[in-house]
């Protein structure tokens, strides 16, 4: 099922890089970047993990809670979050639930070679659980300043 803007964003329930149990509806009020990546520390995710932090500010203005999700577990979060000072969570997709929920576990090409993996894609939710943006060439060093436009 191919999500698109104006639809209702699935809930879902599943443990942050602390294994607390995180759900979108817990964030209703709010407004939610839910960015799927491929993998933690490698450099064009760490690039838009840090420009989300870099920017962390501007976001929580506009009344954003920010969620990263890959398939990562929750220790390489852990990780991931101390080594990059990122003060959002992240998700632990390892048994890509959320990935084949929101269609981000794709066939991918790299170099030749066919093989399924995460589609970067970032999804804007409103208060009220609406996707209002599907980001789909996300600029990994521009990241906030494509949400935020």
């Amino acid at each position: 099922m191919t999500l698109e803007v104006g639809q209702l964003a699935p809930d879902f329930e599943i443990e942050n890089q602390d294994g607390q149990l995180t759900t979108l509806s817990q964030f209703k009020g709010k407004k939610v970047v839910l960015y799927f990546y491929p993998k933690d520390s490698t450099p064009g995710c760490t690039a838009q993990a840090c420009n989300l932090r870099d920017n962390y500010e501007s976001l929580i203005a506009q009344n954003f809670v920010v969620l990263g999700i890959s398939t990562d577990t929750e220790k390489r979060h852990q990780n991931f979050i101390k080594k990059n000072d990122l003060p959002f969570p992240l998700l632990a997709d390892t048994e890509r639930k959320l990935h084949e929920l929101y269609d981000t576990w794709q066939l991918k090409k790299f170099m030749g070679r066919e093989f399924m993996g995460t589609v970067r894609t970032t999804f804007i939710i409103d208060e009220e659980g609406i996707i209002t943006d599907i980001i789909k060439k996300v600029k990994t060093k521009e990241h906030s300043a494509q949400i935020l436009a």
